[in-house]
């Protein structure tokens, strides 16, 4: 009985500290600029290129409970509209997250469409609105919960039913996204780069429950995103990237830097070194190292708990492993023919 309260009240911990300064509710990542989609639906389709594929696994909390083991994976095909400048990007946000000794499991797939409308005949500079929505699916491993219905006398008796009253260990529900953003190059030469932008999850507040109460829908979330790219000389640039999210009562803001240096040719570089970190408040330090040799880019971070839960965790967070291909196609429309491409 013991053991079990302790399970119980560490998972709690987990759930207050890891996700939100509050009721967490949203699986998230430490290189988050990594997942943009699951940022803001309107930021697919920034970058330079026609396709991007990216893919970022997370391990957290190892270091005492088997609690958290995410993946992401989006991809994006981004095509001109006719003879303009504008662009649009159909794309696709799958999502795997798995947590606790129960082993709840969350499942997403969630098709995007994004319209980048071209403001400027001189310059990057967009308007982009986009839409996410599909299925998500979750799941417990019933065979692994222990109430105290199933103790007697002060042991356990996994014969005794549980006494929980929903009838099926999984449920799927119907979630959708919105958002707007503004990109734009600037400089003397426009070499630099800016963008903001709004996202709005949940819009449809679905319920989020195993028992199926309509009560227990979740709550819309605002995620308000901004980053800067802007270089130092010809071989050097930083990369600065935030987000503040709110969630019901829960907030969120995570931001850093990173600085880059390009090997070889300042045009043409053979590869990229980057290095930089993150803070996200009142939770973790994440340092970052990053690879770009195109089209492929491998970035790592850890998270260096800070939170409240730093002696539990002996300031072990989350590891995490990023992996991005970024490509055009041999076509007469690709991207690489256009003045204008939206790119950060």
């Amino acid at each position: 009985m013991k053991k079990t309260k302790i399970h119980i009240i560490t998972l709690l911990l987990l759930a207050l500290t890891t996700q939100f300064n509050g009721f967490a509710q949203d699986i998230h990542f430490s290189q988050f600029y990594e997942a943009p989609l699951l940022r803001n639906p309107s930021l697919a389709g920034i970058f330079t290129g026609d396709i991007r594929a990216q893919l970022v696994y997370r391990d957290q909390w190892n270091s005492f409970t088997n609690a958290y083991k995410s993946g992401s994976f989006n991809a994006e095909y981004k095509m001109p509209v006719g003879h303009s400048d504008d662009f649009i990007t159909a794309g696709i946000q799958m999502l795997y997250d798995k947590a606790g000794t129960v082993s709840l499991t969350s499942t997403h797939i969630l098709p995007a469409v994004n319209y980048h409308k071209a403001l400027s005949s001189e310059r990057n500079m967009y308007l982009s609105v986009g839409f996410m929505g599909g299925i998500v699916q979750k799941s417990i491993d019933r065979s692994k919960v222990t109430t105290d219905n199933q103790f007697t006398g002060g042991a356990y008796n996994p014969s005794i039913a549980d006494g929980e009253s929903f009838a099926n260990a999984n449920y799927m529900y119907a979630d959708a996204s919105v958002g707007t953003s503004f990109n734009t190059s600037f400089g003397s030469e426009n070499t630099n780069n800016l963008f903001f932008g709004i996202g709005y999850h949940h819009l449809n507040r679905p319920s989020n429950s195993f028992y199926r109460n309509a009560n227990e829908a979740l709550h819309p979330k605002w995620v308000y995103s901004a980053g800067v790219r802007f270089d130092v000389n010809e071989q050097a640039f930083f990369n600065l990237q935030a987000d503040y999210s709110k969630q019901g009562t829960a907030t969120e803001i995570i931001g850093g830097a990173l600085y880059g240096y390009k090997i070889g040719s300042p045009d043409v570089p053979d590869y990229i070194l980057y290095a930089g970190a993150f803070l996200r408040m009142k939770d973790a330090l994440i340092p970052v190292i990053k690879i770009d040799y195109h089209p492929f880019a491998i970035g790592i971070s850890y998270d260096v708990n800070v939170s409240q839960l730093k002696t539990a965790s002996q300031g072990r967070g989350g590891f995490e492993l990023s992996v991005t291909y970024i490509g055009f196609l041999d076509r007469e429309s690709s991207s690489k023919f256009k003045i204008f491409c939206p790119r950060f």
